[in-house]
């Protein structure tokens, strides 16, 4: 039950580490990511905060 406990915080912990939408540090991680690899919402992201 530890080992659970302990992974599923790791978890959370890293997944605060990600940019915030919109901001600089996004657009430039999903200029690195290859766009067959962004989801719908991704594209529809970038272009409203990154492109417009």
């Amino acid at each position: 039950m530890k080992f659970l406990a302990k992974i599923t915080f790791t978890l959370l912990l890293l997944s605060g580490c990600t940019a915030e939408i919109g901001s600089p540090e996004w657009c430039e991680s999903m200029d690195e990511k290859p766009k067959g690899d962004w989801t719908v919402n991704e594209a529809k992201d970038y272009a409203k905060h990154c492109i417009f």
